[in-house]
């Protein structure tokens, strides 16, 4: 039998995200598959959670790339990015949480070069006038993977129905950020 990789990542992610403290033998029962064959592509939590981060920080970037958050007003492109970004959701809630992942030296470059290109699309709304200026980009950056994560777990505590992820997550987001007529 052949194991789907990324599949195994997808349900070691969503359950993490449920329980944190979840051991290697739930995993691989979540996954359909045994506790040796999960340690053939994963000798232990941190290598499970190293390849969740980079298989997370493919996602996240794949989603920034289709959102083609260069093109058009930056409130268009946030809104493609969020909509994009929605099938990582809980990948990303259980990544941004996960705190030996950013302690240390060890901290992934892959990180910083989303959050720049997260801050940028922000930076660019700004210079463009239709976002405030008085919140950093850094700031909104962290802002939107705050409403990410919290979004993506309310959908699977089934306070939020799936279908309002993008709306939920622009509207609260926007509402604060965009700059209005008065300013």
């Amino acid at each position: 039998m052949t194991v789907d990789r990324d599949q195994v990542l997808r349900t070691a992610a969503t359950l993490l995200t449920r329980k944190a403290t979840a051991t290697m033998d739930e995993v691989a029962r979540a996954a359909g598959i045994g506790r040796a064959t999960l340690h053939r592509h994963f000798a232990g939590r941190d290598a499970l959670v190293r390849a969740l981060e980079e298989f997370g920080i493919a996602e996240f970037e794949a989603a920034l790339d289709a959102a083609r958050t260069d093109e058009g007003p930056a409130v268009d492109a946030l809104r493609r990015f969020i909509a994009e970004v929605e099938p990582a959701a809980g990948l990303l809630a259980f990544l941004v949480t996960e705190n030996e992942l950013f302690e240390g030296e060890g901290v992934n470059e892959g990180w910083a070069r989303l959050d720049a290109r997260v801050s940028a699309l922000f930076r660019r709304g700004q210079e463009a006038g239709e976002l405030r200026i008085d919140l950093t980009p850094a700031w909104l950056t962290e802002a939107l993977y705050g409403l990410i994560g919290t979004c993506a777990w309310a959908i699977q505590d089934g306070r939020v129905a799936a279908k309002d992820f993008s709306y939920m997550i622009a509207e609260l987001l926007l509402g604060g950020a965009q700059r209005s007529v008065e300013q």
